[in-house]
């Protein structure tokens, strides 16, 4: 906002308290919203008016604006946007043109077990890997793969198919103990080729999954706190 040292004085001392007492008791929230975003965005969208006044020559009171924000913001319009085509805007919500459903809500559905509680996450939540995991996982296994012996490569196929050494062992007729020492030598060539810490690097998990457990965790204890 290009205001003037005055303009600010009446949003911050002015506006600002009218707000923060007539929007959470006047504004309905909408999906995620809360009273305190509600507040801060009330306050955003007086200082584009306040702006815009003054652009225009026009004088106005710290009344007039608030009263013209609380107005806007009941009719569903936000300092971001007042369409009511995109389903996102809570023009459009509001209107009951769309409806926006939290993945933590739970479908509905029919379970075997009444304790058992599925949310829109877990009914649509593929714990696949993504496609470019995949792509480059293998990308990486083929160059690693390349300069091996065909024993050696045959003993990184059995190990992904989950077979035994014995069984590999007796496909190419020697004993147990030298397909040991040629997974030892494999073994090295891994380290070496992906690096020490693969192990820990494969176990590891990504980081928008962690973002999300911990979101919902954070969500469960501000439940049970509620409730408890």
């Amino acid at each position: 906002m290009g205001g003037t040292r005055q303009d600010l004085r009446l949003l911050q001392e002015e506006i600002a308290p009218r707000l923060r007492v007539t929007i959470p008791r006047s504004v309905r929230a909408v999906g995620s919203e809360d009273a305190e975003e509600l507040v801060q965005d009330g306050i955003a969208f007086a200082a584009k008016l306040l702006h815009n006044a003054e652009a225009a020559g026009k004088t106005v009171t710290p009344g007039n604006i608030a009263y013209y924000t609380l107005l806007h913001m009941k009719a569903g319009r936000r300092s971001t946007g007042s369409s009511k085509v995109d389903v996102l805007q809570v023009g459009t919500q509001l209107t009951g043109r769309a409806q926006l459903s939290s993945l933590e809500e739970t479908p509905g559905l029919d379970t075997e077990s009444d304790s058992e509680t599925m949310s829109f996450h877990d009914v649509i939540a593929n714990d696949d890997d993504d496609p470019s995991i995949v792509a480059a996982r293998k990308m990486d296994w083929d160059a690693f793969c390349a300069p091996l012996s065909k024993r050696e490569r045959c003993l990184v196929r059995y190990v992904a198919e989950g077979k035994s050494f014995r069984d590999m062992a007796q496909a190419f007729g020697v004993s147990y103990f030298t397909i040991q020492a040629v997974k030892r030598k494999v073994a090295l060539a891994i380290r070496e080729f992906m690096g020490a810490d693969i192990l820990v690097t494969i176990r590891r998990v990504p980081a928008w999954k962690a973002g999300i457990l911990a979101t919902r965790e954070r969500q469960a204890y501000r439940e049970e706190r509620r409730h408890g």
